[in-house]
């Protein structure tokens, strides 16, 4: 009897340990399938990020009128068209990664084109707020004077706008498939340029804001030609299969499935437009929307990590859908979210010491130094919630919860988040830090609610519901081979 349960307490030992052998291989094989996509996605986007940045920090030193100007009009415009198309292209990123998961490989290129024709259609739409900027920025309360200068940086922006239909959807394209380091070689190429080209035009030639924009609108084209080059001529042969008509087909879809998402990734990134808004009401503004604009631009790269988890989220989690396995997508999510928790967690408790002494990088005004030393808590608090909060988003575009998210977002940060702020900022006279607390507030709300739907999904339906998307749009190989065969005629 003795024996028998020797036996039995032995074999369940050997269980457990073969199981915990597998938790890790697991774990292991997992972290390395995110990273293949998050690594590539968070130096691309640093890189990108960082061509705004070193623009900015040349206006900075040309004037304190030019870097208000600039803050404003990238803080306002080019965020809004920046959320907009970056939002309409996230169908794209549900659709390529399901139909990769599933093996229907050819479809990625329609999708491709297909998305290329509804963010055209949309980047012309918008081009009225670019070319009226002056007169919006105005009647919206801002310094005419700050106003004036952004209308003149807005136009240059009118081409960094339709850059970005190019740089959204094949970055989508390829991250798929998982072939995006060719997108970080060409965002570091990119990066090199513009650093020599902003001191070159800026500051030895002495064109000023001219020379800065010049060279920040070929920084953002220069690797959209070699994404172009490198899906069209073979790096990409299963999933590219030539230009075709059938892009031309079943464009409604695409483009409800595109409102959507453009309606959830907005009602995000307006949020941080209406703070600095806001600030441009509030008493000596120049100071109020310098700080910010600091401050929201280093929150900004901590947000190029994030938005890379987003990525690696919703490619493991469409991908695995569309394969039909929904214990790896929970299991992907589960990875995810951890990994770039603790990264946040990490730069939370490193920007509590730093506090303002990296402002001195964008300004030389020690009263916007002071500033930004006094709303760095809230920078910090900023990172910790951004670390969690993309991660779950990533995972919604995975799974095509765009419509269900938006209405989350309009819940959390424009009934909650911007009317608390307003009472804080303007009621209580905390200013900046109490429109800040107030947006805070909404984005923790917005976290708690996403977190709970991702726990509560039934994910084995989502399967189901992955399967059923990428079947209602699918075109047989042979369809578009003949297709392609009738155009060349």
């Amino acid at each position: 009897m003795e024996g028998d349960i020797s036996e039995k307490l032995l074999a369940g030992t050997e269980n457990t340990e073969v199981e915990e052998v597998r938790f890790r291989e697991k774990l292991w094989t997992e972290t390395k399938t995110m990273w293949v996509v998050a690594g590539p996605a968070i130096f691309t986007r640093f890189s990108t990020f960082g061509v705004t940045v070193i623009s900015q920090a040349f206006a900075g030193h040309i004037g304190a009128t030019e870097l208000a100007a600039y803050s404003l009009c990238f803080t306002v415009l080019l965020r809004f068209g920046n959320g907009v198309l970056l939002g309409m292209a996230s169908a794209l990123e549900t659709l390529c990664g399901q139909a990769f998961g599933a093996k229907q490989y050819h479809m990625l290129g329609i999708y491709l084109q297909r998305s290329w024709l509804v963010l055209f259609m949309t980047a012309f739409c918008l081009l009225p707020l670019y070319i009226f900027a002056t007169p919006l920025l105005i009647a919206l309360g801002q310094d005419e004077k700050i106003a004036e200068v952004a209308g003149y940086v807005s136009n240059w922006f009118i081409f960094v706008v339709f850059s970005f239909i190019v740089s959204f959807t094949c970055q989508m394209f390829l991250q798929a498939q998982s072939k995006n380091m060719i997108i970080a070689y060409l965002a570091a190429f990119s990066i090199g340029i513009h650093i020599f080209l902003s001191w070159l035009l800026a500051m030895k030639l002495n064109f000023g804001l001219t020379g800065a924009m010049l060279s920040t609108v070929l920084a953002y084209w220069l690797p959209n030609i070699g994404q172009i080059l490198f899906v069209t001529c073979g790096g990409c042969k299963d999933t590219w299969k030539g230009f075709s008509m059938l892009a031309f087909k079943d464009l409604w879809p695409v483009v409800k499935l595109s409102l959507s998402s453009g309606a959830m990734l907005c009602l995000e990134l307006w949020y941080n437009t209406i703070l600095v808004l806001l600030t441009g009401n509030l008493k000596n503004a120049q100071v109020a929307i310098d700080a910010l604009a600091i401050c929201l631009n280093i929150n900004g790269w901590e947000m190029m990590i994030s938005l890379g988890f987003l990525a690696a989220a919703s490619v493991r989690v469409s991908n695995e859908l569309g394969r039909g396995s929904s214990k790896a997508a929970k299991f992907s999510i589960m990875t995810t979210t951890l990994t770039s928790l603790a990264i946040g967690f990490v730069l939370f408790v490193l920007f509590l010491i730093l506090r303002g002494r990296l402002a001195y990088i964008f300004t030389e005004s020690e009263e916007v130094a002071s500033a930004v030393a006094d709303l760095s808590p809230l920078l910090a608090c900023s990172i910790l919630l951004n670390s969690v909060q993309p991660v779950l988003s990533g995972v919604a575009v995975g799974a095509g919860w765009q419509g269900i998210v938006a209405w989350v977002n309009i819940a959390s940060y424009y009934l909650v988040g911007i009317p608390i702020g307003v009472v804080l900022g303007y009621v209580l006279d905390m200013e900046v830090k109490g429109v800040w607390i107030g947006m805070l507030l909404g984005t923790l709300l917005q976290t708690v609610v996403l977190v709970v739907i991702t726990w509560k999904t039934d994910w084995d339906k989502q399967v189901i519901l992955a399967r059923t998307r990428v079947n209602k749009w699918f075109v047989p190989e042979s369809k578009e081979e003949s297709s392609n065969t009738e155009n060349g005629a």
